[in-house]
């Protein structure tokens, strides 16, 4: 069977340490670094494109202002030095980088991406990558989030938020697949149906 994912970059965003911090509330999906950091092993494993885009706080206090210890990258998700990494400083990994020049003059035309948070910088991200034409997945178990409050004060729980940021996304923004569906599809033997439909079949409830 042919390879679904063939020169297809990975997009890992924001798997930084400041998001260890307690202030941020409780978050669902506790493997998503197992899971990030798998398919970072399956991507290099298979010499795609694996890219890192790190956030630098503008906020003097900021969790991941450049140079404090949480801006430093988490331990499941490591860039080598021949990976390329993107600073950024809002919501998208598109804004004040090179990232979409950088994609287009490599020939990417499809993104994968993985990281924190789903309803945040994942999404701005994937949302952008769509409307610029980028063919643009979602992994929803490598990815999670927090803990929100709705805007009459009453919170959401994070898997709630995590689940309505992927719904959004879907089909109009990107396809939501399952590791296991592209670790499948990595290795040439997953269905060549969408990842919509393997997300269907699998749904990521943790």
């Amino acid at each position: 069977m042919k390879n679904l994912l063939n020169n297809v970059a990975l997009l890992v965003i924001d798997m930084q340490n400041g998001f260890d911090d307690p202030a941020w509330g409780p978050r669902n999906n506790p493997g998503a670094e197992v899971n990030v950091a798998m398919l970072i092993a399956a991507w290099r494993g298979a010499n795609n494109p694996v890219i890192h885009v790190h956030h630098d706080s503008p906020d003097p206090a900021g969790r991941m202002r450049r140079g404090n210890p949480g801006n430093a990258p988490k331990p499941e998700a490591l860039p080598r030095c021949e990976e390329r990494l993107y600073r950024k400083t809002v919501n998208s990994a598109f804004i004040g980088t090179n990232l979409e020049a950088d994609l287009r003059a490599s020939g990417i035309e499809t993104l994968v991406l993985v990281g924190l948070t789903t309803n945040h910088c994942v999404s701005t991200t994937a949302r952008m990558a769509g409307n610029l034409g980028f063919e643009t997945m979602v992994a929803a178990d490598a990815t999670a989030t927090f803990d929100r409050a709705n805007l009459d004060g009453t919170m959401r729980r994070a898997e709630d938020v995590h689940q309505a940021a992927l719904s959004d996304l879907r089909d109009e923004f990107a396809q939501i697949v399952t590791t296991k569906w592209l670790l499948a599809a990595l290795s040439g033997f997953a269905d060549q149906r969408t990842g919509n439909a393997a997300i269907h079949e699998e749904p990521s409830h943790v």
